[in-house]
This record gives C-alpha cells, sequence and structure tokens, in this order.
C-alpha cells in the first residue's frame, strides 16, 4: 500500500509540475494568437527594393506624375503579427526586426476590465499551482505520519482544482477579448487571418495537466481511505471471531466444571438418605413422654412412616440426578 501512494503522489507531483511549466511559458510569451494583416506597401527607396510601389520616376522631381500599374490587392503586402496576454507584436515593414505595443491598448475599452481580471485569474492560476505543488511534495519527502499525509493530500487536491477553475476562466475570458479586439480594434492592427499559436495550445494543455493532477491527488486520497476502512473491517471481524471463539471456550469450561460438580454431588448424596432411613426403620421413634412413645399401634405407624420416608427419599435423589 506504501508503494502504490508513493507511486500516485510522484505522478501528482510530476502532472502539477508540468502544469506549472506550460502555464508560466505560456503567460510570459506572446503566441496566443497569430496570423497575418494587410497593410499598404511603402514606397521603394534605396533600401528597399521589394514588396514595395515603384513609380518609376524620380521622386526628388515634384513636377513630374506620378503613376503606379499596381491596382486592388497588388496595392497591398501581408504582414505577420503574434499577441499574447501582454503585448502584440508585428512584423516591421520597414525595416528588419518586429515592433510591439501593449495589447491592453489595442483592447476596447469596454473590454479593458475583462481582460485586467483574466490577467488577475491566470496569477491565481500560477499561484494555487504553486502551492499545490509544494504542499505535494511535503506530502510525499516529509511526512512521515499517514493521517498527516491525507491532510497534505486533500490540501493540496483541493488547491489544484481551484487553479484549475481559474487557468480555464482565465483562457476564455481572454479568447473573447481577442475575438472582439479583431472586430473592434485599430484598423492598423486589425488581422486579416488568424489563428492560435502555441502560447495558446500550452495554456490548456496546462490546464489539462493541472485538473489530470487533481484527480489523481483525489483518487489517491480516495484509495488510501478506503484502504484503511477496509483493513480496519478485517481487524473488527477478526476481533469478534476471536471473541466469540472465547465465549465458546469459556462456555465448554464452565459446562464440563458443571456437570463433574453435579456427578459429585449425585453421588455422595444418595448414600446419605439411606443412612438417615436406615436409621428411622432400624427404631423407634423416641418420644418426649411415655404416652407418646409406648403402645404398639404407634410403633407400627411410626415404622411404616420411615419407610415411606426412606422410598420418598430415594425418589428425590433420583429427581435431583
Amino acid at each position: 500500500m506504501k508503494t502504490t501512494r508513493k507511486c500516485r503522489a510522484l505522478l501528482s507531483v510530476g502532472l502539477n509540475l508540468v502544469a506549472l511549466f506550460f502555464s508560466t511559458t505560456a503567460f510570459i510569451t506572446t503566441y496566443w494568437c497569430e496570423g497575418t494583416q494587410r497593410v499598404p506597401k511603402p514606397n521603394c527607396s534605396k533600401q528597399r527594393r521589394h514588396n514595395c510601389i515603384d513609380y518609376g520616376v524620380n521622386e526628388t522631381d515634384k513636377n513630374k506624375v506620378h503613376y503606379s500599374w499596381e491596382t486592388g490587392d497588388d496595392r497591398f503586402l501581408f504582414r505577420r503579427f503574434h499577441t499574447g496576454i501582454w503585448y502584440s507584436c508585428e512584423e516591421n515593414i520597414n525595416e528588419a526586426g518586429e515592433k510591439c505595443r501593449s495589447f491592453i491598448d489595442l483592447a476596447p475599452a469596454s473590454e479593458r476590465g475583462v481582460l485586467w481580471l483574466s490577467v488577475v485569474s491566470e496569477v491565481l492560476y500560477i499561484l494555487l499551482l504553486v502551492v499545490g505543488f509544494s504542499l505535494m511534495c511535503l506530502e510525499l519527502f516529509h511526512s512521515n505520519n499517514v493521517i498527516d499525509g491525507l491532510k497534505l493530500n486533500a490540501f493540496a487536491a483541493v488547491f489544484t482544482v481551484l487553479s484549475g477553475l481559474l487557468g480555464m476562466v482565465a483562457h476564455m475570458m481572454y479568447t473573447q477579448v481577442f475575438q472582439i479586439t479583431v472586430s473592434l480594434g485599430p484598423e492598423d492592427w486589425r488581422p486579416h487571418s488568424w489563428d492560435y499559436g502555441w502560447s495558446f495550445c500550452m495554456a490548456w494543455g496546462s490546464f489539462t495537466c493541472c485538473m489530470a493532477a487533481s484527480v489523481t491527488t483525489l483518487n489517491s486520497y480516495t484509495k488510501t481511505v478506503i484502504e484503511f476502512r477496509h483493513k480496519r473491517k478485517l481487524f473488527e471481524q477478526g476481533l469478534r471471531e476471536e471473541q466469540n471463539f472465547l465465549d465458546q471456550e469459556a462456555f465448554h469450561y464452565f459446562r464440563d466444571r458443571s456437570m463433574q460438580s453435579i456427578s459429585s454431588t449425585v453421588e455422595v448424596y444418595p448414600g446419605h438418605s439411606g443412612a438417615r432411613g436406615g436409621l428411622i426403620v432400624g427404631g423407634q421413634c423416641p418420644g418426649p413422654g411415655p404416652g407418646l412413645g409406648s403402645g404398639p399401634g404407634r410403633g407400627q405407624r411410626a415404622t411404616s412412616a420411615s419407610i415411606d420416608l426412606g422410598e420418598n427419599t430415594d425418589s428425590l435423589g433420583e429427581e435431583q440426578c
């Protein structure tokens, strides 16, 4: 039982650690959503010869008429961008590199409160994951008492479940804010096409690992409690069986002692009654005075009465037996 509990605890700690790593990485990166933006092509210059509009004349001569044969989508180019919780970065078309701006400033004013709530939920999600991970490690390495280990296990499961719920709410709120920003955000930022990036996948992967860790922790707690109850039931059943065995042994012992005492009583009692009968039959009953003990009629009645008493005594001894 101790080995299986340790294996389940190691699995919970591993899943919680993966969830913590994924959530932290997703929180600080800017690849929750990525795609392309359609922007007008810049004018060609000596530094830029591609993806630009070339009028074919000297730009310093203002008297010349500028002509462009590009129409429709030919006048636009598509630059890549990626957005996270904090920043949105897009490709710089005029020079190498990227330029970033705050995504909180890009979001509509009506949605900034929801976005800040999403940020707070993400921070709480990570903090609760840290608390759950600490409790799991404490239960795994520093708890020798099984009862204390069960208490730590239960608290770790509660904190992990709460963190998972907060993470789910934070991810859903950010998705809602981003979709509204795509429709109502600044025109120079609105995406032409977009999709969710690897940071978004890591965020939901973190939520999945977090819930798996909480389920594993609760499963470990439940199995440990069931095993203890089963062992307690077996122990109580063994005590009852032992008590019944002792009661039966005591019953047999006292029954044998009672039978032996009754047998010894029966062996002694008949001889005693016969002696009494012999004494009565052998002599006359002494009377207190000459008027009571004399006369042949009284002697015969006394003899017959004593014989009847001896028979009754023998019958009484048989009934006692």
